[in-house]
């Protein structure tokens, strides 16, 4: 079928379960009005995701560079050839704790190369149709991870976010809790009253001026409070330099039979909350437009990306739900909003890369509690226990175990917990 698109030439188009939302747009006629209005929303996206591109880079123990590069390369294929008209792909916060874990124990290298396994997996996850099946995890599930994961960041962070001292750090949660107590002397005030003054502005902000990119307003303006009064606060620049002007050129990761085999088992985790993450992110973008995401394509999109992204020192790429919902709030007409917002992070990078040295860590650790807080879904797990006990306890078992083990064990428990009382009701009757 031919089809004549406004200001597009001419071509051939078949819809399948496996074409691009892109395509599907372009095919439906896309005008100049359509253009305008996805790179108002694609600046308003890339205005949100560059404070935390930063954050997420550094809270995981990389470069805020790397942030950068995987919005940038990631952000842009994810909305090139996704199954999601609205989805909005880069670095997530619930990635913070597996890939921090990750660079503890192989390192930067085993990090890239974890994701580029990872996005071979979930482009066969799609190809075999596997969408379908990873959007069955239970609702329970997914909250008890999601609430798991936002503690484990708020107190990776608490670190940042009162300017504490440590000898060194300790990846479980009750050992960095130690460690930080018995150095709670060397809170620095100037840090903590930073980092307070971020979270109430974006919670003012949000409330009263919902319109305005709270988390830049606030970033920025902590960083020009730190300039212009001298604070004591470490910055970006004193942690890691100054930022580079562009991506590296492409290039494939270090790979060595030993490092392969310690990266897999990183991969197979990135892959299945990835795959998770992206779904779950589609369908808020389906309940806030009205429209219908393919699960497979998706899957494949998610997977390009990762591959993309790691070629050009990125790390894990995933559909980001606060990033998409902004996305459709501020008016996005299709996928080229993504792209563009990708392309504005590019041009950040490019011209006020040297700006980003003045940002406090502590301000970037008060973004990070606010996406903590938000995360934990607070009524939805309030809701749930009331309403079914069982799935509350399903919550607060999966909870627990990613706190105490990971979270491919707390999904996996969760998940089976969560489908006991069917399989019991199946025997009874049978």
């Amino acid at each position: 079928m031919l089809i004549a698109v406004e200001g597009w030439p001419m071509f051939k188009y078949q819809r399948s379960e496996f074409t691009p939302k892109f395509i599907t747009r372009i095919a439906e006629g896309y005008a100049w009005g359509d253009l305008r209005a996805d790179a108002l929303a694609g600046l308003t996206v890339a205005i949100v995701a560059l404070p935390l591109s930063m954050a997420i880079a550094i809270a995981s123990g990389l470069g805020p560079e790397r942030g950068l590069y995987t919005a940038i390369v990631g952000g842009f294929l994810v909305s090139l050839l996704g199954g999601s008209r609205y989805q909005i792909g880069g670095p997530a916060g619930a990635f913070i704790v597996l890939v921090s874990a990750c660079v503890g124990q192989i390192g930067l290298q085993g990090v890239i190369l974890a994701t580029l396994l990872s996005g071979a997996m979930l482009m066969a996850l799609g190809l075999v149709r596997a969408g379908n099946l990873i959007r069955l995890i239970p609702h329970a599930v997914t909250l008890g991870f999601s609430a798991g994961i936002a503690v484990i960041i708020f107190v990776s962070q608490i670190k940042d976010l009162t300017g504490i001292t440590l000898p060194h750090d300790a990846p479980e949660v009750a050992q960095k809790l130690a460690l930080l107590w018995a150095a709670r002397g060397s809170v620095s005030p100037a840090a903590l009253g930073l980092a307070l003054a971020v979270i109430a502005a974006i919670v003012a902000l949000r409330r009263f001026a919902p319109r305005w990119p709270s988390l830049l307003l606030a970033v920025v303006g902590a960083g020009l409070a730190a300039f212009a009064f001298g604070l004591p606060v470490e910055t970006i620049y004193a942690r890691f330099g100054d930022l580079p002007r562009s991506p590296p050129a492409p290039h494939l990761p270090l790979m060595s039979p030993d490092l392969l085999r310690a990266a897999l088992p990183w991969a197979v985790q990135f892959t299945l909350l990835g795959a998770i993450e992206s779904l779950l992110s589609a369908v808020v973008a389906d309940s806030m437009s009205g429209r219908k995401h393919r699960p497979n394509i998706e899957l494949v999109a998610q997977g390009v990306a990762n591959v993309g992204s790691a070629l050009f020192g990125g790390f894990c790429v995933t559909g980001t739900i606060a990033r998409t919902a902004t996305n459709v709030r501020a008016g996005a007409r299709g996928p080229m909003a993504g792209m563009l917002h990708a392309l504005f992070v590019l041009v950040f990078l490019a011209v006020a890369a040297p700006l980003a040295g003045y940002i406090p860590l502590a301000a970037l650790a008060g973004v990070l509690a606010v996406v903590a807080w938000n995360m934990a879904e607070k009524a939805e797990v309030w809701h749930l226990m009331r309403s079914n006990p069982w799935q509350g306890i399903v919550v607060v078992i999966t909870f627990a175990c990613v706190i105490l083990w990971d979270l491919t064990t707390g999904i996996f428990i969760g998940t089976a917990l969560a489908a006991l009382p069917n399989v019991l009701a199946k025997r009874r009757a049978g």
